[in-house]
């Protein structure tokens, strides 16, 4: 799957400690000359985890599944964790307040929601097993060795769910110094608000998932987004500790943010989903058509397999050009999100929208009885709240009173407006919310 994906000529580097460095995904390691050697005289077990706190990924996830895709297409294999196990406490990383408690059911699920989504991007070895040990340092094993250049998927639930508190503190909890974990990022963001113990013990739990991994399946280096750093030390060192060698690693990578710091991959809508049913892919392309010209470069560096030549090329234009660069991103994003045809859908959507001559066909579209426009109409607040260009009757009333909804090709300057059949050209309405959101009104 990475092969599809990713061509040959995405970057001149054979290892792929390189490629990563060169398209600015890594922020820190704990031995930079070591993981760069290791990655480049051995194929390895590296993994990333995924606690299973919804049901879909979004684009956040999307950087570590880029990652995996490239170290696939060098010959590593991913190993998938999902956080079946993980998920019922919540991890306190990032966060300023706890995490709402899930069902064991709802885990689950989620859990396996995700695993749909990885099977677009990666190839899996379906028949591979993990075989979690006997107690809480019983070695586990494997039913087989993974095929060569696919990847693997694991669940932590398999090896905590059942875990014996008293046996996994008394072997696991004591190699912990409570005054270092509360020095660690993830804590010391949430000792204002207050830190349950509950939290407190996730640090172990995600520290032991390596051991697990490294004591079974021979996984050398674990995965992450930079706000995991204090994690992944943790079972880096209790990997070194417990089985007694040094070659355990661990890198994080940038987290998406935008030039100003902020996070990348919030829509006015909310999370920047990557299943069609959560973010439309015209919305998701529109995402990244409209990101500020600041954030191109880094765009098309890390979401796109696009070779550094032309990464460097596009980001170079001037004025009114970089929106060419912007299509580009978008489109290429889109097409990898949700396959060709739909990026070209969306594309010519957008530019239907925003003048380009294309087909309308392709721009959002909203049915509508057509009784409801008959007689006095129906009042214009109402039907774009009905429509979802809105979410409530307020924000409606602020974008008239800003000035920013258009009807037809027509500023709304009246809260009271009503719209009528005969104000649809065709059967159809065009909504204009801003410069960014377009939909069309179908009668029905």
């Amino acid at each position: 799957m990475a092969y599809d994906f990713i061509p040959d000529n995405v970057s001149k580097y054979d290892n792929v400690y390189d490629v990563l460095k060169e398209r600015g995904f890594i922020e820190q390691t704990t031995d930079d000359e070591g993981i760069r050697e290791l990655l480049g005289k051995e194929k390895v077990k590296f993994y990333i985890g995924f606690d299973a706190t919804a049901d879909c990924l979004h684009v956040g996830h999307f950087m570590q599944v880029i990652i995996m895709m490239y170290m696939q297409k060098y010959g590593h294999t991913p190993v998938v964790l999902i956080g079946g196990g993980t998920t019922m406490l919540g991890d306190p990383s990032g966060r300023t307040d706890a995490r709402p408690m899930m069902t064991t059911e709802e885990i689950d699920e989620n859990g396996k929601q995700f695993k749909k989504l990885f099977d677009r991007f990666l190839e899996f070895d379906e028949e591979w097993k993990h075989i979690p040990g006997e107690g809480v340092l019983g070695k586990g094993g494997e039913n087989k060795t993974p095929e060569a250049g696919k990847a693997i998927c694991v669940n932590n639930a398999d090896w905590l769910r059942n875990v014996n508190y008293l046996e996994f503190m008394r072997d696991v909890g004591k190699h912990f110094s409570v005054n270092e974990m509360l020095r660690a990022e993830a804590f010391k963001q949430r000792m204002e608000k207050g830190l349950s113990f509950l939290e407190f013990n996730y640090m172990l739990l995600q520290a032991y998932d390596f051991y697990c991994l490294a004591r079974d399946i021979d996984c050398k280096i674990e995965f992450g987004g930079n706000d995991q750093w204090s994690n992944i030390l943790a079972g880096r060192d209790l990997s070194r500790r417990l089985m007694g060698k040094d070659d355990y690693y661990g890198m994080t990578f940038s987290l998406l943010t935008k030039s100003d710091g902020t996070k990348m991959g919030k829509s006015q809508k909310g999370a920047l989903w990557l299943r069609a049913d959560r973010c439309s892919p015209y919305d998701f392309y529109q995402y990244w058509r409209n990101v500020d010209d600041a954030d191109v470069n880094k765009c098309l560096r890390m979401l796109t397999f696009l070779p550094m030549e032309e990464v460097e090329r596009l980001s170079a234009l001037e004025g009114s050009e970089i929106n060419h660069a912007k299509e580009v991103l978008a489109f290429e994003v889109t097409k990898l999100v949700h396959g060709e045809e739909e990026a070209k859908k969306a594309q010519e959507g957008a530019r239907a929208a925003f003048g380009g001559g294309a087909s309308k066909e392709n721009i959002p579209t909203f049915e509508m009885d057509k009784a409801a426009f008959e007689g006095e109409g129906m009042g214009v607040i109402t039907m774009i709240k009905e429509a979802g260009i809105v979410s409530s009757t307020s924000e409606g009333f602020r974008t008239v009173d800003q000035g920013g909804l258009t009807v037809a090709g027509e500023k709304v300057t009246d809260r009271k407006m009503m719209i009528t059949a005969d104000m649809f050209e065709d059967g159809e309405l065009m909504v204009q919310k801003g410069k960014k959101t377009f939909k069309r009104i179908v009668l029905k």
